[in-house]
């Protein structure tokens, strides 16, 4: 499966993962200007982008962007919607990285959350529907995502679904080394 060709929606009894559309802006613009969400979004080797995004114009062009990252290929951005409201509570990106260092072969995973939704129970409720899928969806061997250390509820949810921290640094772009990565691999 091309998951540039065909983008599947994941679902369980909480959370639906489908591709992120121009409908999930308003809900989207309270995910990305929620002051204390953004310290816990992973903007490693993303060109000086911080995912602090306070206008209408700004998450749109946010939108936009994903849309042509998926468009040519270069990952995808799921909105994670909430079952009881309808609401996108905030997204994952996904793409499959092939660089020199440890984190290649990589499903590399950005976690996007609503500071409401930062708990335990909720992230693994998430991750269950994208960790283990992404081995196939993205050809990979391994998963990472980031998790700083002030995010215990995201670290105590990574941990309780088999991730573990690696003291390997993913490297960017420009050489900067990045650390804080948990890791799962394929069985």
């Amino acid at each position: 499966m091309n998951i540039y060709k065909n983008c599947p929606t994941l679902e369980n009894d909480k959370y639906i993962l489908r591709p992120v559309s121009d409908a999930d802006l308003e809900d989207l613009l309270k995910v990305y200007s929620d002051v204390k969400a953004v310290p816990l979004f992973n903007s490693d080797n993303c060109h000086g982008d911080d995912f602090y995004y306070t206008t209408k114009d700004r998450m749109k062009q946010a939108l936009d962007f994903w849309k042509q990252a998926y468009d040519n290929g270069w990952f995808v951005r799921f909105a994670i919607v909430d079952r009881k409201t309808g609401k996108a509570i905030g997204t994952i990106e996904e793409f499959r990285r092939e660089e020199n260092d440890y984190f290649t072969n990589c499903g590399l995973l950005r976690l996007d959350l609503h500071s409401d939704y930062e708990k335990a129970a909720e992230i693994e409720s998430v991750l269950s529907l994208i960790a283990v899928p992404s081995f196939d969806l993205f050809g990979c061997d391994i998963v990472a995502t980031k998790a700083v250390p002030q995010a215990v509820e995201r670290i105590k949810a990574l941990t309780s679904v088999g991730f573990t921290l690696s003291n390997e640094p993913l490297i960017g772009h420009d050489g900067t080394k990045y650390y804080d990565y948990y890791v799962l691999s394929k069985a």
